[in-house]
């Protein structure tokens, strides 16, 4: 397997039972994440060393920013929300839109924003040894309108825009399905079609967890329960792999002022029995001679 001699390290020993989700803002050099069972809202700015977490009232699953610098949107349990950071108090909690789950038991799981401000999220049950297949990705539109347009996910993640924003890769990583898929995407109306596989994470160790791209139009997934972070190029190559010291890594994002820092978020397992463990830490791996993709703002709504 390709190896790579970059490494990571520690940033934060926040001990995520699931961080999640982690976004760069580039007006602040700030990153957020979030805590997904424990219902918290992360920023960290790397300049200063300091850390700051909101609670916000139901699970929060995915983030993007908004067009205002404290505006942010997020997909959480019950529907999709406007979030208002102003305050380090308390955080501006307001619905935008309701999802139609098909059953209860059910919330957010992976999302992002495309090339042109959509911000588009998948839904997952959440008993995940049910390995029910009613996921859904849905669509945000003007005035709150939430349309679904692609359907029979388990867990739906690892979504990325190509530079060019014309493929969209998505995978879902129940251990049954362990795959990834790329979709032509139309930039003008915001919908994927024509999927085609391309990683079958059964062949590479680890499942498809959460996703970033880089300027090469290469796609970054994190191999959850293998401890790794994957980089596969645009023909679905794997180019390179990098080990963090956790077995769980859930998503990564660049970030930084020049984003070539991944940062790389966690979960720690609840029979985590180490008081020392580094599961569910905040972790960042510095690469010379890679460049992230910046995410854009969801500016349609």
């Amino acid at each position: 397997m390709p190896t790579t001699l970059a490494s990571a390290e520690l940033v934060l020993d926040v001990r995520n039972a699931t961080g999640e989700c982690p976004v760069w803002h580039a007006q602040e050099q700030a990153l957020y994440w979030v805590d997904i069972p424990q219902k918290t809202l992360y920023r960290y700015s790397p300049a200063t060393g300091r850390q700051h977490q909101w609670a916000a009232p139901e699970m929060l699953a995915c983030i993007t920013r908004g067009a205002s610098s404290h505006q942010w949107f997020a997909g959480a349990q019950t529907g999709m929300f406007e979030l208002d950071t102003r305050s380090e108090d308390v955080l501006g909690f307001r619905r935008v839109a309701s999802v139609p789950h098909t059953q209860d038991g059910m919330r957010f799981n992976d999302g992002r924003c495309d090339r042109q401000g959509r911000f588009l999220a998948g839904t997952m049950v959440m008993d995940m040894a049910a390995a029910k297949p009613l996921g859904q990705i849905y669509r945000l539109g003007h005035g709150g309108a939430l349309t679904p347009v692609l359907s029979g996910f388990v867990t739906p993640n690892g979504m990325a825009f190509s530079p060019n924003g014309r493929t969209m890769y998505l995978s879902d990583s129940n251990s049954a399905v362990r795959k990834v898929w790329a979709y032509d995407y139309d930039t003008e109306r915001g919908l994927p079609s024509n999927p085609r596989p391309f990683i079958d994470m059964a062949a590479f160790l680890g499942r498809p967890d959460g996703a970033a791209m880089d300027t090469d139009g290469c796609y970054w997934i994190c191999g959850i329960d293998a401890g790794l972070v994957h980089r596969y190029t645009p023909q679905g190559r794997l180019d390179r792999s990098i080990a963090v010291p956790v077995k769980k890594p859930t998503m990564c994002a660049f970030g930084g002022a020049d984003l070539r820092t991944l940062y790389v978020a966690s979960i720690r397992p609840a029979n985590t029995t180490e008081p020392d463990a580094l599961d569910g830490g905040l972790f960042a791996i510095h690469l010379s001679d890679v460049q992230g993709q910046p995410e854009p703002a969801c500016t349609v709504f």
